[in-house]
């Protein structure tokens, strides 16, 4: 029990350290990512005034059918590009990468590619 409260603590810290280096810059939006087994959701936020600004995730039918997983590099594509063209119909081009406690690896990597491919400047 002791090794994992210490690994969650670990996991709690790294997303800090992460978090406040963008937030400490504040003048872009900030493009934050969370990852479970089944989906992966992103948002777009704006840390002045607390609000969403644009959000996408594999738990919508429009981004992934019923019957694909949603928890795989090809559907972290899709929200990638489907976040990318939400936010550039609302006028946001430059925004800051929030991978919170996750490696910039795999299905975060990928996501974030299709949103530069997309049109976002990190």
């Amino acid at each position: 029990m002791r090794l994992e409260k210490q690994i969650a603590k670990q996991r709690l810290l790294r997303a800090y350290r992460v978090r406040n280096r963008l937030r400490a810059d504040g003048a872009r939006a900030r493009l934050t990512v969370f990852r479970s087994n089944k989906h992966i959701y992103a948002q777009i936020i704006d840390d002045v005034n607390g609000v969403t600004l644009a959000s996408a995730s594999t738990a919508e039918k429009a981004i992934v059918g019923e019957k694909e997983n949603g928890g795989n590099v090809a559907a972290a594509t899709k929200v990638g590009k489907t976040l990318a063209e939400r936010a550039l119909a609302k006028g946001i081009k430059d925004v800051a990468f929030d991978r919170g406690q996750y490696r910039y690896h795999g299905r975060i990597a990928a996501l974030a590619e299709a949103a530069r491919g997309g049109g976002l400047n990190f």
